[in-house]
C-alpha cells in the first residue's frame, strides 16, 4: 500500500421520511408556519432524493438564519393578483421562496385550465431551492410547467468579470403519461453556483474553466469563485439565455433584477429581493391530453432508439437518471455530507430539537 491515507465516506445515511420530518421541524422552531414548513422541508428533501444535493438541506441553514435576522417572514400573507384572466403577479410578501413557488404554479395551473394557458410572475421572494421542482407540479396535473428565476449577481455579461446575473435557470416539466415527466432543468452558468459553494465548504478545488476570481483572472480556488464571477455557458450563448431570465424574472414582473438582488449569503442586512417566473401549459388547449401523450410517447421512443455512439449505454431523457438516484435514495436513504450534518445539528442544540444524526 502506498503511504497516502485511505479516504473514508463519513457521510450518514437518514431516510427521506425521517429527514422531512427533522427539517420540518427546525423550520417551525424558527418560527415558519406549519404549513409551509411542511411545503419547504418536502421539496428541499424533494431535491436531495434527486441528487440535486446543492439545493436540498444544505440550504436549510441559511434560510433559518436569515429569518432569526427578519431577512424572511416565515409567516407571510402572499397576496396574489390576477391582471388579466390568463396572467398575474404573486407578492411573497418577503416569505420563503419554495412556498411562493408552490402557490406561484398552482395559480397558474388554475388559470389554465380555464385560458389554456397560465403565467405568474413573483416579486419580494426568495431562493426558491430546485426550479424543476415547481414545473414537475404542474406535470403531474398532465400540464406543461415552465419556471424561470433570477438570483443574486454570479454571472457576468459576455466580456465582462464583473458579476451581474444570478445563474438564473431556465426549467419545463413535460407529462409523459408513462411514468416520470421529462423535467429539463438547467443554469445558463457554466455549472451550478452551488456545487461552488459545496466546493467551499469542504476546500476542494474547482475547474479552472468554472469561474474568475475578482480581479478577473481563472482561478482553482471555490472561495475566489464566489468573490468573482461565474461564467456563463456556452460563452455568448449563455449570457443571453441569463438575461432572458431576468428580463422574464425581474424586470417585467417588477421585482429586482441583476445587481438590485442581494445575495442570500453576503448581505445580512436587506431582503433577497429575488423575482421568479412561472407557467403552465394546458395541452388540451391544443389537442386532447391522451393525443399529446401518445405524440410524447413516440418521440421518446425515437430518441432512446438513436445509433449510439461507442461506449454509450443508453440514451437518457432530461431527468431520468434523476430519478433513478430518486428511486434509490429513497429505498436506501439519503447520505448527507458532515459539514450539512454538522450545521444542522448546530440547529437542533439551539432550536431544541431532536436530531436524526
Amino acid at each position: 500500500m502506498d503511504n497516502q491515507s485511505v479516504k473514508t465516506d463519513t457521510r450518514k445515511t437518514i431516510s427521506a421520511v425521517e429527514l422531512t420530518k427533522f427539517v420540518k421541524a427546525l423550520a417551525e422552531k424558527s418560527g415558519v408556519g406549519e404549513t409551509d414548513a411542511s411545503v419547504l422541508a418536502e421539496s428541499l428533501v424533494e431535491a436531495n432524493l434527486l441528487g440535486i444535493d446543492t439545493h436540498g438541506v444544505s440550504r436549510l441553514p441559511v434560510y433559518l438564519k436569515r429569518i432569526s435576522l427578519g431577512l424572511i417572514d416565515g409567516r407571510a400573507k402572499m397576496e396574489f393578483h390576477r391582471n388579466m384572466p390568463a396572467a398575474g403577479v404573486l407578492d411573497a410578501r418577503n416569505g420563503l421562496g419554495q412556498v411562493a413557488g408552490t402557490k406561484a404554479i398552482s395559480e397558474a395551473v388554475n388559470m389554465a385550465k380555464e385560458c389554456g394557458v397560465g403565467v405568474v410572475g413573483v416579486i419580494n421572494s426568495q431562493h426558491f431551492g430546485a426550479a424543476g421542482y415547481f414545473c414537475a407540479i404542474a406535470a403531474r396535473s398532465g400540464f406543461v410547467g415552465l419556471a424561470f428565476t433570477n438570483a443574486e449577481p454570479a454571472l457576468p455579461p459576455w466580456g465582462s468579470y464583473e458579476a451581474y446575473f444570478g445563474t438564473n435557470p431556465i426549467a419545463m416539466a413535460v407529462p409523459t403519461g408513462t411514468g416520470n415527466p421529462i423535467i429539463i432543468d438547467t443554469s445558463t452558468s457554466i455549472v451550478a453556483r452551488g456545487k461552488i459553494v459545496a466546493a467551499a465548504r469542504t476546500g476542494t478545488p474547482i475547474p479552472a474553466d468554472w469561474a474568475l476570481d475578482p480581479d478577473g483572472n481563472p482561478t482553482t480556488d471555490p472561495q475566489k469563485a464566489l468573490d468573482g464571477a461565474v461564467l456563463t455557458m456556452a460563452g455568448p450563448k449563455g449570457y443571453a439565455l441569463a438575461l432572458m431570465v431576468d428580463i422574464l424574472s425581474g424586470v417585467l414582473t417588477g421585482g429586482g433584477y441583476g445587481r438590485r438582488v442581494n445575495s442570500m449569503y453576503k448581505d445580512m442586512k436587506h431582503p433577497a429581493n429575488v423575482g421568479h417566473m412561472l407557467m403552465a401549459i394546458n395541452v388540451e388547449a391544443f389537442m386532447p391530453r391522451a393525443d399529446f401523450m401518445e405524440r410524447t410517447k413516440a418521440m421518446t421512443a425515437d430518441l432512446k432508439s438513436s445509433k449510439k455512439r461507442p461506449g454509450v449505454g443508453e440514451i437518457n431523457l432530461p431527468g431520468e437518471r434523476k430519478f433513478r438516484t430518486r428511486q434509490k435514495r429513497a429505498k436506501d436513504g439519503i447520505a448527507v455530507e458532515p459539514s450539512v450534518i454538522k450545521e444542522l445539528s448546530a440547529l437542533a442544540v439551539e432550536l431544541k430539537v431532536p436530531s436524526p444524526f
